[in-house]
């Protein structure tokens, strides 16, 4: 019988270079993975942990809970494997349900055959045992099935989630070239911010990032915004189980006094659509939005962040300016920046070196498939001479490409 308190695999998946900060925050939430690999990590626990695990990552993409592991050459096969499974204990015979696949096995060439073959296997299960059958589509607002199938070796998973957790749900409006929530997320926790100095985000577009730096700051989690999961719609599921991690994890938010979050874009509009992000977020009283070139946006004294990121440039004509737009960056940084380490998230590495300033770190990132690095830069304060002689000492470190 399936029960919301067995023990099982649990793999939690992620964008390809996320996987540290899924680990990490996997691990304060009390857990420690068995395996950590390029699209993610694996633990053991229960659906109960699936729950905790959902309402609380804000860099992961799924959360799949393992059902059983076989052996399957093809298609056929594959079939009467899945057909002998008990789904009449997990799915609800007047219910909903999806399946999705990650398939290598050189006897498919078409994913979505798969797909309609789990379908089947299951419904036909599920017609013999109770005489009726749930309905199935492509939405994943329902329970979601994963097949996992490389070569012979085939894994089938409850998906706890349903729609990928790396949509953080707050986003009314995404704007021109959005980044995706958890990869903003991802990106803020990688910085050296210590969640309590200023962060300052010129160029904030519709404010994903300085929004993801908000949450990052009160530790408000990404399940405030979402109310439906793919483990609601299986049997045995009890709203207490969800609502007890909700609350928990709501009681969890603080209050940062003096947090100061500036976000400005040279466009109206852009502040205005990440003005609406931010409400829907929950942080817009804690965000400082304004509408100004980069060169003119308020830099407050002391020590914090300073984060850009700049559009990349797909034409000649573009990128000819923007050389000069980095090269701007640059000089704002190291002129107005003194005390910050600043940030620049890039897709284009040729402009990163328009920048003019040496990287401490440059750290390693995927946007879609876009090969992209957030640049770190210490900027030192006081005189030329003693930024130069921090600059010599840095530059004796080992950067990553």
């Amino acid at each position: 019988m399936f029960s919301f308190s067995n023990t099982s695999r649990i793999i939690v998946t992620c964008n390809k270079r996320l996987t540290p900060y899924v680990q990490q925050e996997v691990e304060e939430l009390g857990y420690f993975p068995e395996r950590v690999f390029q699209t993610g990590v694996e633990l053991m626990g229960t659906v109960k942990d699936c729950i905790r695990l959902n309402i609380n990552l804000r860099c992961a993409s799924q959360v799949l809970f393992s059902l059983k592991e076989f052996k399957a050459r093809d298609a056929e096969r594959l079939y009467q494997l899945i057909i002998n499974y008990p789904w009449e204990n997990l799915l609800d015979n007047d219910g909903y349900f999806s399946v999705t696949s990650n398939v290598s096995n050189p006897t498919i060439n078409n994913e979505l055959f798969v797909n309609v073959k789990v379908k089947d296997a299951i419904v036909d299960r599920m017609r013999r045992q109770t005489g009726k059958r749930p309905d199935s589509g492509s939405e994943l607002d329902g329970a979601v099935i994963h097949l996992y199938w490389k070569d012979n070796d085939a894994e089938i998973f409850l998906d706890t989630s349903g729609e990928t957790l790396s949509k953080h749900g707050y986003r009314k409006i995404p704007g021109r070239a959005p980044m995706l929530e958890a990869l903003a997320a991802s990106t803020v926790m990688a910085t050296k911010w210590d969640r309590t100095s200023p962060f300052v985000n010129p160029m904030c577009g519709s404010g994903t990032v300085a929004i993801e730096a908000a949450l990052l700051a009160t530790n408000r989690r990404p399940g405030l915004f979402r109310k439906n999961y793919s483990f609601m719609h299986v049997i045995g599921y009890e709203d207490d189980l969800y609502k007890n991690e909700w609350d928990k994890m709501k009681r969890k938010i603080k209050e940062v006094p003096g947090l100061k979050i500036i976000a400005t874009d040279i466009r109206q509009d852009a502040v205005n659509i990440a003005g609406i992000n931010a409400k829907a977020a929950g942080v817009d009283q804690l965000i400082e939005f304004a509408r100004s070139d980069f060169e003119r946006t308020n830099i407050p004294s002391g020590n914090g962040v300073i984060y850009f990121n700049p559009e990349y440039g797909e034409r000649m004509g573009e990128l000819a300016e923007l050389e000069i737009t980095y090269k701007r960056i640059g000089d704002f940084m190291k002129q107005q920046c003194q005390g910050y380490t600043g940030y620049i998230f890039t897709g284009n590495l040729e402009l990163a070196k328009k920048i003019g300033l040496k990287a401490k770190r440059r750290i390693e990132f995927y946007n879609a498939k876009l090969d992209c690095r957030l640049f770190e830069y210490e900027l030192y304060a006081g005189s030329k001479e003693n930024r130069k002689e921090a600059g010599n000492t840095e530059s004796n470190g080992a950067d990553s490409n």
